[in-house]
């Protein structure tokens, strides 16, 4: 099996089958200075992943990124630092590969994809075909995993297999495999909207998991994925708040500098998403703290639900408005389509939604005043 420090002590990300467009990796170098700051460890309680993290930083590390840095690199960011972190740092109490691995993570040393997604649906994880096998050489994973940020510049991959025929929810669970390892390889996802995600397509054949031994527990994957997917969500909910407001700000500028900003209809269709947006906000402050504390689900459904919705009508809106410098390089049109992106990853709006149906009757009988 694969030595952990010394993996880990290499440093870089393995070899690729495509190193991936220009601004490839910056999500890598943007995680690296993070952690050598101390600003990882700030966004969680006590400093530790495994209490969760707080909102208002979390926010606040987000809008100050989406400001200046590329989408890729804030994409890479935020699946790290709300799941895969905090998921390992829970999984450490079970065992010490995980544990040393988050700690690594935490000061920026070591970058970790997330592999739950296989080459089927999305959103139905006990369909994946990803699995283990028992070997004279010990535990084997083979499979495929597709769309997996953070893959092309990864030192680890975190692995969700089936270790069971059937879709019970035990039959799942964590493995952390070498990146570099001879038996993995990785393409580059094309596209032009998250090249410093280190986005890309997984293939494993035969590769030994780290250490021998599950992250978390056998059987443990799905429950884990669902604990830790709520934050992931929050994260969404507050970098779709942070999008909205600039994409507004950048809109209302150019519009007042073109001398458009006094035209009414066009100040009543910036002042409607404004709205939307606002609102976004206030439900990810309301759900924030049950979500990060206690992983509230159906908290999570709603802001997910949210963010998706209020993405996609803001940004078109800011998009229409820009007229036909939106398709200039870079510009509002290209925003537009990396927005889609809250609609989709981590769960489609419309799976969300039904979430947030199975639990309609609890949501309308608490009072107005209560938290949502």
């Amino acid at each position: 099996m694969p030595d952990l420090a010394e993996l880990l002590e290499r440093g870089g990300p393995g070899p690729v089958a495509d190193p991936g467009p220009a601004g490839a990796g910056s999500g890598r170098r943007l995680w690296a200075r993070l952690g050598a700051a101390g600003a990882l460890r700030d966004i969680y309680r006590e400093g530790l992943p495994e209490r969760g993290v707080i909102p208002d930083r979390l926010g606040d590390l987000i809008v100050r990124a989406e400001a200046q840095e590329d989408a890729g690199a804030l994409l890479s960011v935020c699946v790290q630092a709300a799941t895969v972190l905090p998921l390992l740092a829970e999984a450490g109490r079970r065992g010490p590969a995980a544990a040393d691995v988050a700690r690594r993570m935490l000061e920026g040393r070591c970058v970790v994809a997330l592999a739950a997604t296989d080459s089927g649906p999305g959103s139905d994880l006990t369909a994946l075909t990803t699995h283990v096998e028992e070997t004279d050489a010990g535990t084997v994973l083979r499979g495929s995993k597709r769309w997996i940020t953070n893959a092309v510049h990864a030192d680890l991959l975190l692995v969700l297999a089936r270790r069971r025929p059937g879709p019970h929810f035990t039959h799942f669970t964590w493995y952390l495999v070498p990146a570099d390892d001879p038996r993995v390889r990785v393409e580059a996802a094309e596209g032009p909207y998250f090249t410093g995600s280190g986005t890309g397509h997984i293939h494993l054949d035969g590769v030994p998991v780290l250490a021998g031994e599950p992250v978390g527990g056998a059987g443990r994957g799905l429950a884990l994925f669902a604990r830790h997917i709520a934050v992931e969500r929050l994260a969404g909910g507050l970098w779709a708040a942070a999008v909205c407001r600039r994409a507004l700000a950048d809109t209302r500028d150019r519009l007042a500098r073109r001398g458009l900003w006094e035209q009414p209809a066009i100040r009543q269709r910036l002042a409607g998403a404004l709205v939307r947006t606002r609102q976004l906000q206030a439900l990810v402050q309301v759900s924030g703290a049950a979500v990060a504390a206690e992983h509230d689900h159906t908290g999570a459904a709603l802001v997910k639900a949210a963010a998706g919705e209020t993405a996609d009508h803001v940004l078109g809106v800011c998009a229409h408005l820009c007229g036909a410098d939106g398709f200039a390089a870079a510009g509002m049109q290209h925003r537009r389509a990396q927005a889609a992106l809250f609609g989709i990853a981590g769960g489609s709006t419309e799976t969300v939604l039904g979430s947030v149906a199975d639990q309609a009757q609890a949501l309308l009988a608490r009072p107005g005043g209560a938290a949502w």
